[in-house]
């Protein structure tokens, strides 16, 4: 027989899982399609791989000796594929929501990761990225992935990778500048101070709608110097900007700290279709740089994120 290589790695995901939901997930497939895959590989090979019961899985005697020559197999696979495309272009991946510094993140999975080869470019907003997927002139995108008015069509698949903590900015003249952290309530008597329209900054509209924080939008989000001359030039204004965010030496401003609770900016890939194996390789070093960065460390009561970024945490 000729071993498919899709089917071998729906194998390989559900036999280190032992769950086929969790392996469904890890290959960004439903779990029909992983059982599916794994259903056509055993009738292929004549056995049984796995006893079932519910969602958990165990090898069968058949399994446990299939498994390492499927590895060996996957990774053949991967290092042919590898080679063939060695002089081919690079993976090219869209950012987005420039104002909190989306290359910050990029650059430290990246930096963990020299021999990936990536051409960054430059989406407007998510709508952006997400023509530019359809259209196939970007692999992946990075950003905050929140419900459009139109809606993303099944085809798109996304995972967060990052939930950054937000500060409030503010002058030293303001009221609260002085405290050593703020909570987002305290700022009801301010201005929060953004850098379009709210409806189209998901996450700036959700947070002020939650906290009931009055609101105001410049007329075109020039960039973050240009942002923060409304709150140097009027107290009463304050921005939400990421704590790991370096602020202009010249902005005259300060960083406060907001807790109970900590909003956080959720960050996430978003894909079309199955990756390819160096969009998965990019995958993989995100998921290994968050785990050892923490960044994906939630606490219902300490930390607050819009309902949707919650979804997306407990399908991580």
């Amino acid at each position: 027989m000729d071993l498919d290589l899709r089917q071998a790695r729906a194998f390989v995901a559900a036999a280190e899982e032992l769950h086929f939901g969790r392996a469904a997930r890890r290959l960004f497939l439903t779990q029909q399609a992983l059982s599916k895959r794994i259903a056509r590989l055993e009738d292929a090979l004549g056995v049984a791989l796995f006893h079932r019961c519910g969602h958990a899985v165990e090898l069968t005697g058949a399994g446990r000796r299939f498994l390492e020559p499927a590895r060996v197999a996957l990774r053949a696979g991967d290092q042919a594929v590898t080679a063939a495309r060695a002089q081919a272009r690079p993976l090219r991946v869209d950012v987005w929501g420039h104002l909190y510094g989306p290359m910050r993140t990029l650059r430290a999975v990246l930096d963990d990761a020299p021999a990936l080869a990536v051409e960054l470019g430059a989406s407007r907003d998510l709508p952006t990225a997400v023509d530019a997927l359809t259209r196939g002139s970007i692999d992946l995108g990075f950003g905050r992935v929140h419900a459009t008015a139109e809606g993303l069509e099944p085809a798109l698949a996304h995972r967060l990778v990052r939930l950054e903590p937000l500060d409030v900015v503010l002058h030293p003249a303001h009221p609260l500048a002085g405290a050593g952290n703020l909570r987002p309530a305290d700022l009801r008597g301010s201005v929060l101070w953004c850098p379009a329209a709210l409806d189209r900054l998901d996450f700036l509209r959700r947070f002020a709608g939650r906290f009931g924080i009055a609101a105001e939008a410049a007329a075109v989000n020039l960039g973050l110097e240009p942002l923060l001359e409304r709150p140097h030039a009027d107290p009463r204004y304050v921005c939400v900007l990421p704590a790991e965010l370096v602020l202009p030496a010249d902005a005259g401003l300060r960083a406060v700290p907001l807790v109970d609770p900590t909003p956080l900016y959720a960050w996430s890939l978003l894909w079309r279709g199955e990756p390819c194996a160096t969009g998965r390789g990019l995958l993989r070093v995100f998921a290994e740089t968050a785990a050892r960065r923490r960044w994906l460390e939630y606490a219902p009561g300490r930390d607050w994120l819009p309902d949707a970024d919650r979804a997306q945490l407990l399908a991580v």
